[in-house]
């Protein structure tokens, strides 16, 4: 099964997942440039058009099966990208799983957009790819990061020493999860917090 974009966002959602494409490519750039000081030491988006294409060819892929599906978090209002939501390594079989790896964009940052992305991206993990187990690793001083994660509900799983090397070093990381059975539980939470929120 070949993930798409969840069509109807939940009511009140400010938010709709889209995947990648090319039309996508210069505001995104601009988005990642005035980003630069966001993102410092926390990830290393596509910055010029040849790393967008690279992206492109790893995370749009639409056949079944792909190992690694990208999604945008787009403003309904006006389409403008506020955020990216990765999903890499999909197993099947008795592993049933991937990792998500996430990052909002500084012009939109901190108006509670990944928030609603990550509740669509789930809803798309667990209802469409019917996965068993989602893992994000969080960057231990990435205080935004650990915030949503734990709003969301995800469990902590662990501490994984330099795990993962991001601009030239090795990074320790917190180790998240989220499982199947723990979602609609977790996703009532969320939709019940946004809604007094509003």
């Amino acid at each position: 099964m070949v993930a798409r974009a969840r069509r109807t966002p939940p009511p009140g959602f400010r938010i709709a997942l889209a995947r990648p494409a090319a039309r996508h490519e210069p505001a995104f750039l601009a988005a990642v440039r005035a980003s630069r000081a966001f993102h410092a030491g926390f990830v290393v988006p596509p910055t010029t058009p040849a790393a967008f294409r690279e992206y492109l060819a790893r995370f749009a892929s639409r056949r079944a099966g792909a190992r690694n599906l990208g999604f945008f978090a787009v403003r309904l209002d006006d389409r403008a990208v506020a955020g990216v939501l990765n999903l890499s390594e999909i197993v099947r079989g008795a592993f049933d799983s991937a990792y998500l790896g996430y990052y909002a964009l500084a012009p939109l940052a901190g108006a509670g957009y990944m928030t609603e992305a990550m509740v669509l991206v789930l809803d798309t993990v667990f209802f469409e790819l019917g996965l068993h187990r989602i893992e994000a690793n969080v960057q231990p001083v990435n205080a935004r990061s650990l915030a949503l994660v734990r709003r969301i509900g995800f469990t902590r799983e662990g501490y994984s020493r330099r795990y993962v090397k991001v601009r030239g070093r090795w990074r320790d990381h917190v180790r998240f999860a989220m499982l199947a059975e723990d979602w609609p539980a977790a996703r009532r939470r969320v939709l019940a917090a946004l809604r007094e929120d509003r």
